[in-house]
C-alpha cells in the first residue's frame, strides 16, 4: 500500500468519530467521564477482559475503585509502562514510577494503553451496577469478582498461586 501517514491518521480519526463519539454521546448524560477519560478507561477494560460478557462488570470494579479513591491496580497498565507484555511482572515492575502504573498512582493513567473497541467504550460508560472492588482472571478466560480483599486473595490463590497483590510502593 502507498498510503501516507497523514491519510492513515485521517482515516483513524474519522473512524473514531463514526464509532466512539456516538457511543459517548449516548451515555454522556449519565457519566462524569470526559470522552478522553472514557477512552482511557475503555483501553484498560479492553486489555483486562478476554470476554465481552465481563466488560461491564470489570468496568463496575474500576468505577467503584475510582469513587473510593482506590488505585485501579490494573496489571495491563503496568505491562504497558514497563513494556513487558508476556513476561511475569516483578515487584520492581509494580513499583515503577511511570504515570501509567495504576498500582502506584490513584485515578486513571495519563492516556490509553491501547485502541479500545466499541464494546469496551460502551462498558466504560455504562458499567454494571455492582459493589465489587476486585477481580482476577480465571484459567478459562472468565473472571472471578470479589467484594473484599480477603475474598479476592482466595480467588488469586486459586487461579494465580504465584502472583502477589497490593504490593505497596517504596
Amino acid at each position: 500500500f502507498n498510503i501516507s501517514g497523514e491519510r492513515i491518521t485521517d482515516m483513524m480519526l474519522n473512524r473514531f468519530e463514526e464509532v466512539a463519539v456516538p457511543i459517548y454521546n449516548k451515555y454522556a448524560h449519565k457519566t462524569k467521564l470526559t470522552l478522553d477519560q472514557a477512552v482511557i478507561l475503555a483501553s484498560i477494560i479492553e486489555k483486562e477482559a478476554l470476554n465481552v460478557s465481563d466488560m461491564r462488570t470489570i468496568s463496575s470494579v474500576f468505577h467503584n475503585r475510582l469513587k473510593r479513591g482506590m488505585p485501579l491496580q490494573s496489571e495491563p497498565t503496568v505491562r504497558y509502562a514497563v513494556k513487558k507484555f508476556s513476561q511475569v511482572l516483578t515487584i520492581d515492575d509494580l513499583r515503577n514510577t511511570s504515570p501509567y502504573n495504576t498500582y502506584r498512582y490513584n485515578g486513571l493513567p495519563i492516556g490509553p494503553i491501547c485502541n479500545p473497541g466499541a464494546a469496551a467504550l460502551e462498558a466504560a460508560l455504562n458499567p454494571d451496577s455492582s459493589k465489587f472492588l476486585y477481580f482476577v482472571s480465571n484459567s478459562d478466560g472468565s473472571h472471578s469478582f470479589s467484594y473484599t480483599l480477603s475474598e479476592h486473595n482466595i480467588a488469586v490463590a486459586k487461579y494465580k498461586k504465584s502472583f502477589q497483590f497490593n504490593i505497596p510502593p517504596d
